[in-house]
Parts: C-alpha cells; structure tokens; sequence
C-alpha cells in the first residue's frame, strides 16, 4: 500500500487525497520526529516556570487570564477536548475526517505545535488503522479553526466518543482502540489547543473539492462542445488566434478542449443551412470564456491550498527561538474566500450548460430537431422533465453560490469577535460540486440523443467514443418515453468516474 511520509514543510494535495480518499498509510519522517521532540522541550521548559504562558498554563480564549496550577492541567487538556467536542447534526464524510486528521498531523509535525511525538504518531495510527471519528455537520465558526471537528477527532486519541471502524460501523472509539492495540493519549500541556486550532476541515474540502473540479470543467468542456455540435453550430469561435487576444489562460485551454473534442465533425458548420445564423447563442459561443474564468479561479484557489498546505496553524506556536507566541494564523479568511468563489463559479457553470440543455429542448431554437427531442412529440414528452430537474439543481446551486465567507457571528464572550465561516462554505461547495455533475450529466445525456437524432451527418471521432461508452454504461438513446430517472442516474455515474473524460481522452489525447 501506498505511505505518505510526514514531515516538518507540509504536505501536497496529492498526499491530502492519497489518506483522504486512497486509504495511503501515514508515516512520520526522523526529521519530524526530532522537531517534535525538540518543540515539546520548550514547552516543558516553559510549563515548568511561575510565569502563566498562553494554552501553556493558562485557560483558553476569552478564560485565558487565569493561570492554572501544575496539578490542573492535564485536566484542562482533556476538558478543552470534551467541552469543544459540542458538534451536532449528521455526521460528515469519511474522506473529509480523513483528510481534516491528516492534515492536523501535518501541522503537528512542522515542530511548532510542542505535541509530543507519541501524541502524533497515535494520530498516525488511527488514520492507518482505518478508524474515523465521528464529525457532525454543524460546530465550526471558521476561526479558531474548525473547533468543534477536530475537537471529535482529539476525543478519538483519548479513547473517547465515538469513531467508525473499518468496516463502517459506529462503535465507542475505546473499543476500536482496543481492538487495534492502540493505546489511548494522556494530554499533557499545550496539546488538547494543538489538536483543535487549525484551519484543517475546511482546507480538506478545498483540496478534495478542486481534485473533483479539475475533472469536472474538462467534463463541460465535453458536454458544451456537444451541445454545439448537436445544434449545428460552428467551431470557428474556437480558433486559438481568437483567445490569443484575450489571454486568459483557462479561457485558451478550454476552447482548446472544446476543439479536439470537434474535430472531425460532420455537424459543426451547418449554421448557414437551412435556418441561417450569423452567430451561435452566447450559451454556445461563450461557453470557453464561462468555462475558462472559472478554471482561472481554481488556479488561485490552487494556490491559496498549496500555501496553507505548507503552513503550521496553531495558536500559540512554537518558534525556533525558544518563545511560544500567540497569533491569528488560524482564522479562515484566506482558505474560506476561495471556497465562495469557486462555488459562484460552479454555479454558473451549471447555468451555462442549463441554458445549452434548454435549447436544445426548444423546436424554435434547436435547428430542426424534434420537440424535446421527443420520439412523438405530444405522445411523448421526451426530455422535457430531465430539464426541470436539471433546471432546479441550478437553482440550488445559485442559492449554494451565496458567500458564506461575508457572514461572521460573535463568539467566546467577544474575544472571537470576527471568524470566518470557512467550514460552511467548503460544506456548500461540496454540495455544489455535487450537483454541477448532475447538471453535466443531464447536458450529456440530452446532447448524445439530440447528435443520434441528426440522421445523415456523423458527429467527431471523439463524439462517437463517448455515446459508444454511454451506451454500453447503459444509458440508453432516442425512442419512446420512459423511466428516465435510472438513465439520469447512470450518466450521472458516467461523468462522476471519470468515464466520460476516458472515453473522450482515447481519441483526443490528454485533455487540458
């Protein structure tokens, strides 16, 4: 299997995804071993002294002025754990847990949390051992950090709570522990504040949610580029001289996509047939300039990842001068601005492929295809409800595209006066996420039936391998009306998987 190895700089989104979603072993370098032990030495040092340092020995946010005796402190650690552990509602996604303990551990691990190794490497083993905590929906503010969730997972290490095992079942964590010979943590000074004050929820999100859109625009790319073809329009907008003169480079990679996907095409070019066109609609034309903003978002939300992923969120932290200092790296803004901007662009991605979907459907606007794309327009009402269905996951995810990053809710008695909302918004956008693959699902299916029903024309090589591969996924083409739903549902797993952008892929090459 395969073993992400955790030091000291951060961690990539490749190995976010490799524990998160690949099941990868963990293990910690000699190197973060070291830095560990050397970052808790200081930590000793400074809870042994009279003078009270903050989360050393003393209470937490707005209770930090009190100074707590040596004989308190192990319980103050485990009662930060338990009284924060206060989450509600369903319970999260493995892969999210997942990804959030992983890179907690990676901030322990840059040396500037003052964790003791044994601490970290229990993390470690319960990410190998497959036992998840169980994190609820709602309890994270954004700042600091996502308190409440990682506050479930530190009651994991404790051999408290509850935690899925392996096989999925939800049992007490102390019997998985057991079970998997690992033995509970004792939380010592600093470490109960370590465990909770990070960013690392919501980063998770950002990093498994870009993953999912990386495939995703290629996936539009697909979709839009057989709208296009099935309503006869003309590919010449896509010319790369033409985007060369607006250089936005996501603009430049998706008319490219769009491009390969048409060539050799017997359909595009026919907008001067019958019903002259002097240009296809905005939804058809400008659909690598939609396309192509939001590929440009993810590539500053790329960014912003990359940098938190190599940064260490704690407060206080350790510095390699000796001093333990407070700060206010742990609050969302950066990584919570990003998530609302990547889901206004998936929604409008959703409305542009919608739009596509609609005219389709459209007698007046489709250019000689049959109402619906009907098999006996009246008879049969063809696709007509696949569109309302499609037409309210773009409602959705419009509401979904409301920032949640411009709200912010006093807490702790005012001193968290302003937090982020960072964990609401990546929440949001993993259900938006989800429902642009419904909305490319419902584009694709609509796009293959409408370019099957222009008799006479043969669409692009590419075209071809990808109905071929619906077919035989078990989407079925043009006839009578029926159950729709199970077809809906299999190209919705047909873009989900990967399939669709395979099987465009085997003809065009590696799509950008």
């Amino acid at each position: 299997m395969h073993t992400v190895v955790v030091g000291t700089s951060g961690v990539t989104a490749s190995d976010v995804l490799a524990v998160a979603r690949g099941g990868a072993r963990v293990q910690l370098s000699d190197e973060a071993v070291a830095a560990l032990a050397a970052a808790r030495e200081i930590v000793d040092a400074l809870a042994a002294k009279p003078d009270p340092v903050y989360g050393v020995s003393t209470g937490f946010g707005a209770l930090a002025t009190r100074h707590i005796s040596p004989e308190l402190r192990a319980q103050l650690q485990r009662n930060i754990v338990r009284s924060h552990a206060a989450g509600m509602g369903p319970a999260v996604e493995r892969d999210v847990v997942r990804a959030l303990m992983f890179l907690r551990l990676k901030t322990v691990c840059s040396g500037h949390t003052g964790v003791r190794p044994e601490v970290a490497q229990t993390m470690a083993d319960l990410l190998n051992a497959g036992i998840t905590p169980v994190v609820h929906e709602y309890g994270s503010l954004g700042c600091s950090g996502d308190l409440a969730p990682l506050s479930h997972c530190a009651l994991a290490l404790m051999g408290e709570g509850d935690a899925e095992g392996p096989d999925g079942v939800v049992r007490p964590a102390a019997e998985l522990l057991a079970a998997h010979g690992i033995q509970p943590v004792e939380l010592r000074e600093k470490e109960g504040l370590a465990l909770l004050n990070g960013t690392d929820g919501m980063l998770g999100m950002l990093v498994m949610a870009l993953a999912d859109l990386d495939r995703l625009y290629k996936s539009a790319d697909v979709t839009a580029a057989l709208s296009l073809e099935a309503l006869l329009g003309t590919d010449k907008v896509l010319a790369p001289e033409l985007h060369a003169i607006r250089p936005h480079p996501g603009q430049a990679a998706s008319a490219a996509n769009m491009l390969a996907v048409l060539k050799g095409s017997g359909l595009t070019g026919h907008h001067q047939d019958d019903a002259p066109r002097v240009q296809d609609a905005y939804s058809v034309r400008c659909a690598p300039q939609v396309a192509g903003a939001g590929r440009d978002t993810m590539a500053h939300a790329r960014l912003v990842a990359d940098r938190e992923l190599a940064s260490a969120v704690d407060n206080p932290v350790v510095l390699p001068d000796g001093r333990v200092e407070s700060n206010g790296n742990f609050h969302g803004a950066p990584v919570a601005y990003v998530l609302d901007f990547l889901a206004i662009a998936v929604a409008d991605l959703g409305s542009i492929a919608e739009r596509r979907t609609d005219r389709l459907l459209d007698k007046n606007r489709s250019h000689g295809l049959p109402p619906f794309l009907a098999d006996d327009a009246g008879v049969d009402s063809g696709l007509m409800i696949a569109q309302y269905t499609q037409a309210a996951l773009v409602s959705e995810l419009k509401r979904l595209a409301v920032p949640a990053s411009a709200d912010s809710i006093p807490s702790s008695a005012m001193q968290e006066d302003h937090v982020s909302m960072g964990w609401s918004a990546a929440r949001k956008l993993r259900t938006a996420v989800d429902n642009l693959t419904r909305v490319l699902a419902v584009e694709l299916y609509a796009a293959t039936r409408a370019i099957e029903l222009r008799e006479g024309l043969a669409p692009a090589p590419a075209t071809r391998a990808v109905i071929d591969a619906l077919r035989e996924a078990g989407v079925r083409g043009p006839g009578p009306d029926r159950f729709l739903a199970p077809d809906l549902a299999a190209a919705d797993a047909f873009v989900r998987d990967g399939r669709l952008l395979a099987a465009v892929e085997k003809v065009t090459g590696l799509l950008q």
